[in-house]
């Protein structure tokens, strides 16, 4: 399939390959013109318990995918991020919301550290980097939690935790960029492109 056919412009900067609608504001943010075509890459597969090293696997693994799809007519952008939670426990996506309590029960009153694993490729460079943010959060108060987990917008978030939602007045404090807890790093992608 040709990339006009894929909705791939050569006058686009880049290729975000993910569906992140996080990343994609970002990249708007910093006034980064891109497409956003998501590829398919299993995660499932990955078997480290090492927060640092499971998303760099799968960003590499989604850069992989990106490149036999859509070739590197203009660059790709991958990234994947996951939470850690205070003990080094990787705090995936919830898969119900029995899991998304126990998942943001554990980060209540706690120090997480959001991991973004982020690779750029073009046919003459290769950048990638890992960055991480920590949160200090204050306890959740229960009716809000509950209200949280109601609306589903945990769904399909690392961690279930929306630093700029949900979590954002629990927060006490926070060592790192923004952008890298909402996904990308934009911040260190910046000076390659």
């Amino acid at each position: 399939m040709r990339n006009e056919e894929l909705g791939i412009r050569s006058e686009d900067c880049l290729c975000l390959c993910s569906s992140s609608e996080s990343r994609a504001l970002l990249l708007n943010n910093f006034s980064i013109d891109f497409v956003q075509k998501s590829v398919v890459y299993d995660e499932e597969q990955i078997t480290t318990t090492v927060a640092k090293d499971f998303v760099y696997t799968a960003s590499k693994g989604k850069l992989e995918a990106a490149v036999r799809e859509f070739g590197l007519d203009i660059p790709l952008l991958c990234a994947d991020t996951v939470i850690a939670a205070h003990d080094g426990s990787i705090l995936r996506k919830a898969k119900d919301v029995e899991d998304a309590r126990r998942i943001l029960n554990i980060q209540s009153g706690s120090t997480i550290s959001i991991i973004s694993s982020l690779h750029y490729k073009s046919k003459t460079l290769a950048f990638s980097d890992i960055s991480a943010t920590h949160y200090h959060f204050s306890t959740f108060e229960e009716e809000d939690l509950e209200a949280y987990l109601a609306s589903g917008l945990w769904q399909g978030k690392a961690g279930g935790c929306m630093v700029e939602g949900f979590c954002k007045k629990y927060i006490r404090s926070v060592d790192g960029y923004e952008s890298t807890a909402m996904g990308l790093q934009v911040e260190c992608l910046l000076p390659w492109i």
